[in-house]
């Protein structure tokens, strides 16, 4: 609406100002009148229309201005969200980092048990009398021999019922389940010999 005006204040100002020679006689003294008249005025436009074109230039500036503050704001909260979901990543990949980690923990610790299993199944010494003997095994090995020894006086002799009564595992494809029963097959040449001996 400002600018219709400013834009009708200057075609009225510009016209008043050049038309009053053309149509005003100089000879008649209401003509001379009536052209300063028609000058007076026209300076009146020009002015009206320079005030409103400077308030709308302020109101131009101001929108200006709100808008970069709109978009400053947006920029920011924008930056704001990247940084949160960035730092979310981040310590999901620590977690998964942590989760890795325990598990190459849990898996050396596995590897450990193996380990020993199969060294103790290679050191594994013959009495005289060619028993074996339970000497050389540690005492974890040893405790699992009483525990199955015990399964057996109790008339538990499934191989799966042991697992789960000694090693606390039940049947499946799980690594524990695998390296229990591992476990168990080294551990019954004992068992059958502490029996016999028994």
């Amino acid at each position: 609406m400002s600018l219709l005006k400013v834009s009708v204040l200057s075609v009225s100002g510009l016209t008043l100002w050049l038309a009053p020679p053309f149509i005003f006689s100089r000879k008649i003294p209401l003509h001379n009148f009536m052209q300063g008249i028609a000058l007076v005025s026209g300076f009146a436009c020009c002015f009206e229309a320079r005030k409103s074109a400077l308030r709308l230039a302020k109101a131009e500036e101001f929108e200006a201005l709100k808008d970069a503050a709109v978009n400053a704001d947006l920029v920011d909260e924008i930056s704001t969200s990247v940084y949160v979901s960035e730092q979310q990543r981040r310590k999901e990949a620590e977690e998964i980092l942590a989760a890795c980690s325990r598990t190459k923990h849990e898996q050396e610790i596995e590897l450990d048990s193996i380990r020993e299993s199969l060294e103790l199944l290679l050191n594994r010494t013959c009495n005289d009398s060619n028993e074996l003997t339970v000497a050389n095994l540690s005492t974890r090995q040893q405790e699992q021999i009483e525990l199955i020894l015990q399964c057996h006086a109790k008339g538990i002799t499934g191989k799966n019922k042991i697992l789960k009564e000694v090693w606390g595992v039940s049947a499946g494809s799980s690594q524990a389940y695998r390296d229990a029963k591992a476990e168990y097959e080294f551990l019954i040449p004992f068992v059958k010999g502490e029996e016999e001996a028994g």
